[in-house]
């Protein structure tokens, strides 16, 4: 079985520890105060943004006063929550973005993906991979080491893709395809790198939302979002909503169920998964063509 994901656990042991003291009618202050801690620091954990150290969440509990199975649980969760994945032996030579990625692909069990900017970078080759690392460094001073930035994107791969990988499914919109910003030779390897891993794996499927689809009554995704569900149903799914320059994760039932359904309005009017596959292939083959008609 899948090892739960660290982050998930931790917003989960969080809203769990947020909710005990609300319970007992204490403010976060209060509570900082009295445990002789930083307000900010109890925020940290209670939002799962902190790594817990499990005799600071027991000091908690014994000051909440809380016993049996709901001291237990909450003991239970910090342990996952506190455990470490391959991708923290790469500290922040990774990124952040990409090892929270990581550290929450690890515990899926599903992955529902939208993009209409880029290519996944679980499904990126190599040499695609670095031919993004030059447009970032001429964008901004990066924040990430290149070798292991994409050292850890491949390791992503195969974690994704092997055996105890979720099931993944991707909706491209072909302006990804037809609008590249990298050499031909390089989106050509791309391209077929794609149909080549939804044929190879049966839990990838590739979709292609057409240039020509009807929205007519819908809202077009502002932009590209994720959709993660886990084995345990106590773990909620999650919404990740990819921006410019940070990532919103979402587990509101309300929130999450709206990005559902504008996942399920692009899947509508997406082409097939062999349809979509078809397109990839004539893209690449038309591509290598006009390269060959212009030397």
């Amino acid at each position: 079985m899948t090892s739960p994901s660290p982050f998930v656990r931790r917003r989960r042991m969080g809203a769990a520890l947020r909710a005990l003291r609300e319970e007992r009618r204490m403010t976060a202050d209060d509570m900082a105060r009295r445990l002789c801690c930083s307000r900010a620091k109890l925020s940290k954990l209670e939002n799962g943004h902190l790594r817990p150290d499990l005799a600071e969440v027991m000091k908690i509990l014994d000051f909440l006063e809380v016993t049996g199975q709901r001291w237990e649980e909450v003991v239970k969760l910090a342990r996952d929550a506190a455990e470490r994945g391959w991708w923290d032996g790469y500290g922040l030579a990774m990124g952040d973005r990409q090892r929270m990625y990581a550290d929450i692909e690890s515990g899926a069990d599903s992955i529902r993906e939208y993009n209409q900017f880029a290519i996944p970078g679980t499904l990126q080759t190599e040499d695609f991979m670095w031919e993004m690392v030059k447009l970032a460094e001429a964008e901004r001073d990066i924040d990430f080491v290149p070798d292991r930035m994409v050292e850890a994107r491949l390791r992503r791969q195969e974690q994704l893709l092997g055996q105890k990988g979720p099931r993944y499914e991707v909706i491209l919109d072909e302006v990804v395809i037809r609008r590249p910003t990298v050499p031909p030779e390089v989106m050509i390897g791309q391209l077929r790198h794609l149909t080549e891993t939804a044929t190879r794996h049966p839990r990838v499927t590739v979709r292609v939302l057409p240039l020509v689809a009807d929205f007519t009554g819908r809202l077009l995704p502002l932009s590209a979002f994720f959709l993660f569900t886990f084995p345990d149903p106590a773990d909620p799914p999650m919404a990740i909503v990819d921006t410019v320059n940070t990532d919103i994760v979402h587990v509101d039932h309300d929130e999450v169920m709206r990005y559902t359904r504008r996942y399920e309005h692009l899947r509508e009017i997406a082409l097939s998964g062999a349809a979509s596959l078809g397109l990839l292939i004539d893209a690449a083959d038309d591509l290598e063509q006009r390269i060959g008609s212009s030397r």
